[in-house]
């Protein structure tokens, strides 16, 4: 609808503002590079730090960081206990468990996506993980944080978790006491889905062209979302897991747990090739040089 395509571009701040360095710039279908330089400018000098990414529904950041609240979700319509995806959430190495981060988003505000996000796609449209949990939550009145109350209660300090959500998701699976085996097994499994999940689809936003860079690639993720920032980002902690060894875990998280987990081509054909991001990259780079 612009009448000056070239002079179009969205800036993405993060919440809370004052308090979250990253900015997102998302260009259009024509954005010029007199627009990107004076956003980066500003950008600068309000002292944030930017990536550059193409338009995708969420974008970069929120699309890949919805995952790890969506694995969450999952857990607890399989029947983990609250407090303990959480807990291995925070185990992860990310700011906060799913369930909570979910808390500061607002629930209502996933509702509201959620059906917009219906509306857009038609059949297309595939619900998320927990989608009728967090709708019955906000026709309930519970949207979160900012109203005291969503899968924690507010009100109390430290917080509590809502005595209501076991009605909503029973709790029916447990993690074995430290003197079984199986303990540590399982911890890891649910670290590894949280972490993988959210790995998975920063490679299919690389595929399909959202971002091309791997350094604002995992900068991105660490600096906009918190994510586990131990890994060096989504982009290291698959370079350094190895490509052969993540599609394989990932093809095994497929079969137990779906198609979320199903990497995209181009990890199958990178990792045939030995390839790495970061070494495709430093390879463009001496090209051009």
């Amino acid at each position: 609808a612009s009448v000056r395509p070239e002079d179009f571009i969205g800036i993405h701040f993060f919440s809370p503002v004052d308090k979250m360095m990253l900015v997102e710039i998302i260009l259009g279908e024509k954005t010029g590079q007199a627009a990107i330089a004076k956003s980066l400018d500003y950008i600068l000098k309000i002292k944030k730090t930017p990536i550059v990414v193409n338009d995708s529904r969420g974008f970069y950041t929120s699309r890949c960081f919805s995952t790890f609240l969506m694995e969450g979700m999952a857990m607890l319509e399989e029947g983990y206990a609250p407090a303990l995806i959480d807990n291995i959430g925070r185990m992860t190495g990310m700011p906060r468990g799913p369930l909570e981060m979910h808390d500061d988003v607002a629930l209502d505000l996933s509702y509201k996506i959620a059906k917009q996000t219906a509306l857009d796609l038609g059949d297309k449209f595939v619900p998320a993980e927990g989608a009728d949990i967090v709708a019955k939550m906000v026709e309930g009145g519970r949207f979160g944080r900012k109203n005291g109350m969503g899968f924690y209660d507010y009100a109390s300090k430290p917080k509590t978790i809502w005595p209501g959500l076991a009605e909503l998701a029973p709790t029916t699976k447990g993690i074995d006491g430290p003197e079984e085996p199986g303990a540590f097994a399982q911890i890891d499994e649910m670290k590894t889905r949280l972490l993988y999940r959210q790995a998975v689809e920063v490679a299919r936003c690389w595929e399909e062209g959202v971002i091309d860079d791997p350094r604002e690639a995992d900068l991105g993720a660490i600096l906009g979302w918190g994510f586990a920032p131990w890994t060096g980002g989504p982009i290291t902690l698959i370079d350094q897991t190895g490509l052969s060894k993540f599609v394989e875990t990932c093809d095994r998280l497929t079969a137990t747990y779906g198609d979320r987990f199903k990497v995209p081509q181009l990890l199958r054909d990178m990792a045939a090739k030995g390839e790495t991001f970061y070494g495709n990259f430093e390879g463009a780079q001496k090209v051009a040089a």
